[in-house]
């Protein structure tokens, strides 16, 4: 009976505390969703304290009644919890995330040549600077961290992108030259390679960012400002966003990086190329960008997820370059309006293939694009083509989820189904990808 009744307290207390997790989250500048633990104990996520904190009154109410017509020696014995606890767990657990990520952050400085034009937009962090008069070089700063022990540091694209010279500061002090070993426009991110003995690199440890969920905790660790090992609290704030390639890069065309993670722990200048992780430490992305009128945080940032890191860092070490499936085509997410103007039913969705680039892929397995232009809300829009309804039985409602199943689930060369309508009347056609050209035909 004791050990029964000494169970129950545990599991009362962890409840308690769970939704008391809620107030002081909230006091500490945002830090949010969190498996928090102190020896051995876990609990549940914060978004797991807002149900829990939407259910309080009934489990209550429930454990009153439980309590009531339970003998006595079995009742339930809630302790005092004090906030300080609550804050003393929460505070533990971000120093040992930081204790245990920061040795793997890099702060990289850069020098550009005065004549290479900058094309870093204001709204994302880092890149090569721009000073007023204009000198020979530029400096330009950024964050990366340890991928291997053999001297592999990850960064963004538009850090190192046209630097001469690389100059790479561990936490520690301890500065070292780099070289570039790989760099890719199309998602913005580049290896650079250090000579330092692989018992002085401790690699980064990385999660499944196609696991991750809105409310999650994010902590983004990097140099902003050139302020070294800053760190910042924060959620994941949204999932599924995308981003222009030719947004911050010299590749022409209308590409874009699919399953960008947006959060609001606070992203500044020279934070890109450094990391964002979960509640045990682990990369789920890459700090890239941030949406703001002044250049600073203003509360959306945005970072590479880690499963195209995973996919596109092993081939830049490798091949110093990645190559991307291409369909061929231009086109947009079809909406009610258009659908209504093609003499769809409103509810219909998917793909609408505005054009088919010449001798592509899909030009090649026969897809359609617009024929003919209809005037909605006084705009002349295309309509006409085939609309993409699947891919290899996955189905596509939106422009991004097709370009997101491309980039993470198939190369080159590969054969996908294509489930489309045609004239309101579905069909499969087989599509054999090629390799994503350097710009956009």
């Amino acid at each position: 009976m004791e050990k029964r009744s000494l169970e129950r307290r545990k599991m009362n207390k962890s409840v308690l505390l769970v939704v008391l997790l809620l107030l002081p989250a909230l006091l500490l500048a945002g830090c949010g969703q969190a498996t928090l633990k102190e020896a051995g104990t876990s609990l549940q996520p914060a978004v797991a304290a807002v149900r829990a904190q939407q259910t309080t009154q009934s489990v209550v109410s429930e454990a009153s009644a439980q309590e009531s017509t339970a003998p006595a020696d079995e009742r339930l014995e809630v302790e005092p919890l004090l906030e300080g606890d609550v804050l003393d767990v929460l505070q533990n657990r971000l120093a040992q995330i930081y204790a245990q990520v920061n040795p793997s952050v890099v702060n990289i400085q850069v020098t550009v040549r005065s004549s290479v034009q900058s094309n870093q937009m204001p709204s994302f962090p880092g890149g090569p600077s721009s000073p007023e008069g204009g000198t020979p070089e530029q400096q330009g700063l950024g964050s990366g961290f340890v991928w291997d022990t053999d001297g592999h540091i990850v960064t963004n694209n538009h850090v190192v992108q046209d630097a001469t010279e690389i100059t790479v500061t561990f936490y520690d002090g301890t500065t070292v030259p780099a070289k570039v070993v790989g760099a890719d426009p199309n998602s913005d991110l580049a290896v650079v390679k250090v000579d330092v003995p692989a018992d002085e690199l401790p690699p980064l440890d990385v999660a499944d960012s196609t696991e991750i969920s809105v409310g999650q905790l994010a902590v983004a660790i990097g140099n902003p400002y050139g302020l070294e090992g800053t760190m910042t609290v924060g959620f994941v704030s949204a999932l599924g966003r995308s981003l222009a390639v030719d947004a911050y890069s010299s590749t022409s065309g209308s590409y874009t990086i699919p399953d960008i993670i947006q959060t609001d722990a606070p992203i500044n200048p020279g934070n890109s190329g450094g990391v964002l992780v979960d509640d045990e430490g682990r990369l789920i992305g890459v700090p890239t960008a941030i949406e703001s009128t002044t250049g600073s945080n203003s509360g959306i940032g945005f970072a590479l997820p880690s499963a195209i890191v995973q996919k596109v860092v092993p081939a830049l070490i490798d091949e110093g370059a990645v190559d991307y499936s291409w369909l061929g085509i231009t086109g947009t997410t079809l909406s009610a309006d258009l659908a209504e103007a093609m003499g769809l039913d409103r509810d219909q969705r998917g793909v609408l293939v505005i054009e088919v680039t010449s001798r592509g892929p899909a030009e090649n397995a026969g897809l359609r694009g617009s024929d003919a232009q209809v005037t909605r809300d006084g705009e002349q829009v295309e309509v006409g083509g085939d609309v993409i309804v699947a891919i290899d039985d996955h189905p596509v409602r939106e422009f991004d989820e097709l370009v997101s199943y491309l980039v993470g689930s198939t190369s080159p060369g590969d054969e996908v189904t294509l489930t489309i309508s045609r004239d309101g009347q579905e069909q499969t056609v087989e599509v054999t990808l090629a390799a994503r050209p350097e710009t956009q035909p």
